[in-house]
């Protein structure tokens, strides 16, 4: 656990500027067991201290690997120094930002040291289980991977904090031999905010999850070629939270909206049907804890919800504190570093298209001729909303029922276009932990509930 060796070195911010002290540790630990062999067991930590200092319109920046009170004030130092002379060769002065109320931000987890063994042994359980279990596999693969931060976030005009966010996940992919002869696979993941002995003590959900993944994986190895064109899909949450991320989320970063993303001229406008509305939650979301709950930003910005897509109208952006000025909003939190030498970029924390009021089954029952889709394995989507995403998992519909299990296959399409075909949304959320690449690897999750709309499917 951070010692707290940055709040005394207050008293070495500059009057003038604007300061942002971070001391970091982040853990990283994965575990993987492939066909019984335990062929990766890996940890590591990295720890430092950066700082950012604001003066003017220029930001300078400086961090080191040591974490300490003389590395803090030489940080501080250079920082500044950086600064103040990028300053003289900024031709567009800038106003300071709005002072923020300050406080002490506190996170309600901080990091426990769960025994690396006993991960393993977690694994090897799991491993054992589908071993005994499912004969007829091709290949299984367990593997565990936890990343977990600490921070504590230091400012001159902001909250100041110390803050944990843990999280643990565990991956179980499976493969058969399809009927012409070919190999297919799925994955499940399993996942909390939190450690491996809070989260993985009981592994009767992950043995239920298996047994659906295995049956999905089974169909599939008998499935068929989906067909190619615009059809009426169910989109299983996974799916629609992952296009809620990806299509829309990042348009609809203030700083890639200052790159010329679709959503800047579309702020005020229907961008999607009156059923559906897009939040990215801080650290609660419908009334439980969010699975990665963030309370303060980088730039001691206590963490709140921002409200993205509203029944349909693009109420906002994400900010950082740069663009919540230049746009006359309020930040809410969304300014992250991945480690202590990264500096805070504009970026999601749990984005989810909010439930509706229409039950699965119902959806499923209207649809005559088209497809749900389960899985998506990777995918790809630009600044202009247009995306395409591959679908590992999914199943024919056939007059209101669930038919064969379908092939690999993709979809695509505009965001905005597909969301105004949404027509049904079902009543719950489903939840999923990614990490996020926008320059920098970051922890996020999306969720949402299935929705039923139009999209082009690829078919072969």
């Amino acid at each position: 656990m951070l010692e707290d060796s940055l709040t005394g070195q207050k008293g070495l911010f500059e009057t003038g500027v604007q300061t942002v002290l971070r001391g970091q540790e982040n853990r990283y630990r994965r575990i993987v067991i492939q066909n019984g062999n335990l062929t990766v067991n890996a940890r590591s930590e990295e720890s430092g201290i950066c700082a950012r200092v604001y003066c003017r319109g220029a930001y300078g920046f400086a961090s080191t690997s040591e974490y300490s009170a003389d590395a803090a004030a030489k940080t501080i130092k250079a920082a500044t120094e950086n600064a103040k002379y990028l300053d003289k060769f900024n031709t567009e002065k800038k106003n300071i930002y709005p002072a923020l109320a300050g406080s002490w931000i506190t996170s309600p987890r901080m990091i426990i040291d769960y025994e690396q063994k006993k991960i393993v042994d977690i694994c090897k359980e799991i491993d054992a289980h589908i071993e005994k279990n499912y004969t007829d596999l091709l290949s299984r693969t367990v593997s565990y991977d936890e990343t977990t931060m600490e921070k504590i976030i230091v400012t001159s005009d902001a909250a100041d904090g110390h803050v944990a966010y843990p999280r643990c996940r565990i991956l179980v992919e499976l493969s058969m031999t399809s009927k012409d002869g070919q190999p297919v696979e799925l994955f499940k993941l399993f996942f909390g905010c939190g450690h491996a002995g809070e989260y993985f003590a009981d592994l009767n959900p992950i043995f239920e999850g298996i047994e659906e993944l295995y049956k999905n994986v089974k169909e599939k190895a008998n499935g068929v070629y989906a067909e190619a064109g615009l059809k009426t899909v169910i989109l299983h949450p996974d799916v629609a939270g992952m296009i809620a991320h990806e299509a829309v989320g990042h348009t609809v970063e203030a700083d890639l909206v200052q790159g010329g993303s679709v959503a800047g001229p579309n702020l005020g406008k229907q961008v999607a049907s009156e059923l559906v509305s897009i939040v990215d939650f801080a650290h609660t979301a419908l009334g439980e804890e969010a699975p990665f709950p963030v309370y303060l930003d980088d730039e001691g910005v206590v963490a709140k919800d921002a409200v993205l897509v509203e029944n349909g109208i693009l109420k906002d952006f994400m900010h950082d504190r740069e663009s919540a000025l230049l746009f006359g909003k309020e930040p809410c939190g969304n300014a992250r570093g991945f480690t202590f030498s990264d500096e805070p970029l504009i970026r999601m924390r749990n984005t989810a298209v909010l439930p509706g009021k229409d039950k699965l089954e119902d959806m499923i029952a209207s649809v005559d001729d088209g497809y749900y889709l389960v899985a998506t394995g990777n995918g790809q989507a630009d600044l202009t909303g247009e995306f395409m995403f591959g679908i590992t998992c999914g199943y024919e519909i056939k007059n209101g029922k669930i038919g064969k299990a379908i092939l690999d296959t993709t979809v695509s399409g505009i965001a905005f276009d597909m969301l105004k075909t949404v027509d049904m949304v079902s009543d719950s959320v489903i939840w999923w932990p990614g990490n996020c690449g926008k320059k920098q690897m970051m922890p996020v999750s999306t969720g949402g509930p299935a929705i039923k709309c139009k999209i082009t499917i690829g078919g072969r």
